[in-house]
C-alpha cells in the first residue's frame, strides 16, 4: 500500500483497514514500520476529527475518588471542611489556586483539568 495522507472518512477506513493486515508486523521490518506511520496518521485523523473534551473539574474529582476508594470525608480533610468538599461536589463552589493545588497535589489530579471553568448550576 502506497502511504498516503488521511483526508476522508474513507481514507480513514482504508487505513484501518490496512493497520489490521498488518497488525503482527514485527518492528523494524518493511511492514513494521508502515504500520508505525500509518498508526501516526490515524492518531493525528483522530485529534483532528474526533476530539476527546477533558473532563469537568467536579467530574475528575469524583471519578478519581471513586478510583482510589476515597469518600467525602477524605476529600473534606483534604480541602479543609465538609461544606467546603460538599459545596464543590455539588459545583456550587469554584476551586481556589490553593484547592487546585491541593488536589493535585494528594489525588494527581492534572492542574489543567482543575482549572477549567466550572458549569454553573
Amino acid at each position: 500500500m502506497q502511504i498516503q495522507p488521511i483526508h476522508t472518512e474513507g481514507d480513514y477506513e482504508k487505513t484501518l483497514e490496512r493497520i489490521e493486515e498488518i497488525f503482527d508486523a514485527k518492528p523494524g521490518s518493511t511492514e513494521g514500520d508502515e504500520l508505525e506511520i500509518l498508526g501516526i496518521l490515524v492518531d493525528e485523523y483522530e485529534k483532528k476529527n474526533f476530539p476527546i473534551e477533558a473532563p469537568k473539574p467536579v467530574e475528575a474529582i469524583k471519578f478519581r475518588m471513586d478510583q482510589l476508594g476515597l469518600e467525602q470525608k477524605d476529600l473534606a480533610s483534604i480541602l479543609g471542611s465538609k461544606s467546603r468538599a460538599s459545596e464543590i461536589l455539588s459545583g456550587k463552589r469554584s476551586l481556589s489556586l490553593r484547592q487546585i493545588k491541593l488536589l493535585y497535589k494528594e489525588l494527581g489530579i492534572p492542574a489543567e483539568v482543575l482549572i477549567q471553568e466550572a458549569e454553573p448550576v
